[in-house]
This record gives C-alpha cells, sequence and structure tokens, in this order.
C-alpha cells in the first residue's frame, strides 16, 4: 500500500477517488441547501433533524475530513513533483494566439487552493460562528439568511461557488481518465456529464449570495 499511494498513478487513483466522493457530498449538501427556497420552516426542520443525531454528525464530518486531506495532501504532493520533473519555462505554454498560458495541472491546483480558503471561510461562518456570531436561539434558516447578507461572505461565496464549478468541470473528466475509465464511447457522455455537474453545482451555490443579497436589498420579498 506505501508503495502504491507513493507512485504517481498511485496519488492520482485516490485524488479520483476522494474527488468523486466530494463531488458526491456537494451535490447532496445543495439538495439540502435548495430547501431555503421552499420555505423556511422547511430548511429549519432539515438542519433540526440533522443536529439531532449528534454521533451521525460527528462521523461523517470525521469521514469528509479524511477525503478532504487526502484529495489536498496528494494534489499537492503531485504538483510539486510535476513541477520537479521539468524546468519552470515548462510549466507555461504557449496558445495557437502565441501568448503563454497556464498549464490545466496548475490551474486546477491554484483554484483548489482558492478553494480551500473558501471553504475556511464556510466553516468559520456555519461551524464554529468564529466571524460574525448569533443569537443563541436564531433559526438555521436566519442565520444562513444573514451570514450571507454579509458583504465579504456574499463576495467570496459567490466568487468561490463558482470557481468549484469550473474545477469540478475538469476535474470529474481528470477522475474518470485517472481511474482508467476513458473510452471512446463513454467519454462524450462523461465530459457532457461534468459541465452539467459544473453548472448545476456552481451556479447553484452561486445563488444563495445573489438570493440573499436580493432580499436584503429589497428586490425579492
Amino acid at each position: 500500500m506505501k508503495r502504491v499511494l507513493s507512485s504517481s498513478l498511485g496519488k492520482k487513483f485516490v485524488m479520483a477517488l476522494s474527488g468523486l466522493f466530494l463531488i458526491g457530498f456537494t451535490l447532496v449538501h445543495l439538495t439540502g441547501n435548495l430547501l431555503l427556497y421552499v420555505g423556511f420552516e422547511n430548511y429549519n426542520h432539515y438542519a433540526h433533524s440533522l443536529h439531532a443525531r449528534p454521533g451521525l454528525v460527528l462521523v461523517a464530518e470525521l469521514i469528509l475530513f479524511v477525503f478532504f486531506l487526502a484529495h489536498i495532501i496528494f494534489a499537492v504532493q503531485t504538483s510539486w513533483e510535476n513541477r520537479r520533473a521539468r524546468p519552470v519555462k515548462y510549466e507555461m505554454r504557449r496558445s495557437k494566439q502565441g501568448q503563454s498560458a497556464a498549464t490545466p495541472s496548475a490551474v486546477m491546483f491554484v483554484s483548489g487552493a482558492i478553494i480551500f480558503g473558501f471553504l475556511i471561510l464556510h466553516l468559520a461562518d456555519f461551524r464554529f460562528a468564529l466571524r460574525l456570531p448569533g443569537g443563541e436561539a436564531e433559526e438555521p434558516a436566519s442565520k444562513a439568511l444573514r451570514i450571507l447578507q454579509d458583504p465579504i461572505s456574499a463576495a467570496v461565496y459567490f466568487i468561490g461557488s463558482l470557481l468549484l464549478g469550473w474545477h469540478l468541470w475538469h476535474g470529474f473528466q481528470s477522475a474518470f481518465q485517472s481511474l482508467g475509465l476513458r473510452h471512446p464511447k463513454f467519454t462524450p457522455w462523461i465530459q457532457k456529464l461534468g459541465i452539467a455537474f459544473a453548472l448545476l453545482l456552481g451556479l447553484g451555490f452561486a445563488s444563495f449570495p445573489a438570493w440573499a443579497c436580493l432580499k436584503k436589498w429589497g428586490v425579492l420579498p
């Protein structure tokens, strides 16, 4: 196992599996958050139902932490090994117009780092209430609306959600390629599914800060 995880293929395999798992979690997370549009009572019931099982929530958080940690560690190691394997000048490639452009792996690393910062802010706001503490009797829906109406949170969440969609667009296809599931018959469908996931998750999460700000400005009731 140690020999496999130390190889380039082994690291990409773990990144692919962890990435697909995180995509699945993100889809479930988005589905739950969409209850905000159905009604605050529905969202509050959903949130209270989750927190009524603290043991289950803790186990889920630990599993998520392991997958996030594995994905991040192997992404950093792979990026570092790619840089060491070639001169710095090859980190940039020439586009059709003759201008230099970052390689997909480099852009994925940068977008992933920004998404990691977005995740830290999300945990600070929603999980630990470090930056925008509210009242003890505050309902989950009211808390979400208050946080998303904060200018810093709204801007970071909106941009971070769009970057998440872009990251998934490339990452979804790369995951199947790393797992050896690339085939002329299936690859076009995988690419289309990756685009669908990227649009759904990116625009879906970006809609929440936009919705909260429109309510704050009186555009929406």
